[in-house]
């Protein structure tokens, strides 16, 4: 024995080798999300006199995740992760192209196409938190997603670096930036060819990857009405629209205060930190203290971010509230991912981890599109005020499911 954790369940070299490319392609595939997120508003208003609707290739971003992320988990579940996550790639490069073509021409449609097909390889990107639970045993679930979240620390730093560097290379303004993401997509595609991952479960649920008996999967209706997937469900859709409704709106708040653009790119590195350093500690926490209890913390931390958004309209009440916003995000959808990951069986997992997704990128979209909308129409103070909605949902929903006393698992 080693602490808690039997020898036969100790990571060996193989998976934490595996573990490390994949945290290296999310470190690299969310650097060209932040980028997405720091110059989207401010490049389409270089342009379009709508302002209203600045954040709308974002928005249709968030969609095309919606649309992508049950074909993207179902071929996943037929042909593997590595042939599902090059795919991704390739949508990545695609809508990196359509985008800078988009903006070259001064061509607001064709931007929020190359959005909506960036979609597909956000949805990719999204599920290398599953693919991680895949790699390792499962007393290390939670470990997994943390680390492999972590890349996102590299992605905060490469992201806006890359934006601030490239948004006045070439004209008109951000093409550079756009471009930028083609080569970050064709990276991540080449990585995918050294990660090893586990065959593909029976679909037709005879067998395990290990090769142990397997009932037939259950209905999705069946997985989707459990409590802990429900409760992980609406944590995941409350975490991610809070934080995609602040995130969204908050270069053009910071620009409209009067403050550089240059302020913007450091707010959304000092958020995305926030986002993805605690990674690196999330999962102990997660199985020292218990999955809801870091879930809750994650509440406190997002509540207190728009509680600084709340106190002023300054470059460090930006800063703190981003940074905040951040860090509960990180503790309250890592703990969902953890708690969803219990809720299904292998050969369950495409179809489960794809409806987990769509309501979770549905709620982010339309954050996302009322984000630009309400910025311009009210302004920066009613948008934190109506986060406080979303996070007391997040509130009820883990407090029922303490009611319901369910077992404690290993990673509750």
């Amino acid at each position: 024995m080693t602490g808690t954790v039997p020898m036969a369940q100790q990571l060996d070299a193989g998976m934490r080798r595996n573990l490390f490319l994949l945290a290296c392609c999310q470190a690299i595939g969310q650097a060209g999300n932040t980028m997405m997120f720091s110059a989207t508003a401010l490049s389409v208003v270089t342009f379009y006199s709508n302002r209203d609707l600045a954040t709308l290739p974002i928005t249709l971003q968030h969609l095309g995740v919606m649309l992508a992320v049950f074909p993207a988990g179902l071929m996943m579940q037929r042909w593997g992760r590595r042939f599902g996550f090059r795919v991704g790639s390739v949508f990545g490069m695609l809508g990196g192209t359509t985008v800078s073509i988009g903006l070259y021409n001064a061509s607001f449609p064709l931007m929020c196409l190359g959005g909506l097909i960036l979609g597909y390889a956000v949805a990719s990107l999204q599920m290398y938190r599953f693919a991680a639970v895949e790699l390792v045993p499962s007393s290390h679930r939670a470990k997994a997603i943390s680390w492999v979240t972590a890349g996102g620390v590299v992605a905060g730093i490469i992201g806006p670096a890359l934006a601030r560097w490239t948004h006045d290379q070439w004209m008109p303004l951000y093409l550079a930036t756009y471009a930028s993401m083609i080569g970050l997509h064709v990276i991540v595609f080449t990585i995918m060819s050294f990660i090893r991952f586990p065959p593909v479960p029976d679909s037709g649920g005879t067998t395990s990857t290990q090769g142990a008996p397997l009932p037939p999967p259950r209905p999705l209706r069946e997985i989707a009405a459990q409590p802990r997937f429900i409760v992980a469900v609406i944590s995941a859709m409350m975490a991610f629209g809070t934080m995609s409704f602040l995130m969204s709106a908050s270069p053009l708040a910071i620009v409209g205060c009067g403050l550089p653009h240059t302020e913007a790119h450091w707010v959304i590195f000092l958020h995305v930190m926030g986002m993805f350093v605690p990674s690196f500690f999330t999962g102990n926490l997660i199985i020292r203290y218990g999955v809801t209890n870091i879930m809750f913390l994650g509440i406190v931390m997002l509540l207190a971010g728009v509680a600084a958004g709340l106190a002023g309209m300054t470059e460090w009440h930006f800063r703190i509230a981003l940074t905040l916003n951040g860090v509960g995000w990180n503790f309250l959808f890592v703990g969902a991912t953890t708690m969803v990951t219990t809720c299904y069986r292998p050969n369950e997992r495409g179809k489960a981890q794809a409806l987990n997704d769509f309501l979770v990128f549905g709620t982010t979209a339309t954050a996302s599109f009322l984000a630009g909308f309400l910025q311009e129409r009210m302004g920066w103070v009613p948008l934190n005020w109506f986060s406080i909605v979303l996070l007391v949902i997040a509130v009820g929903a883990i407090g029922w499911l303490r009611l319901q006393r369910q077992p404690a698992t290993a990673t509750a």
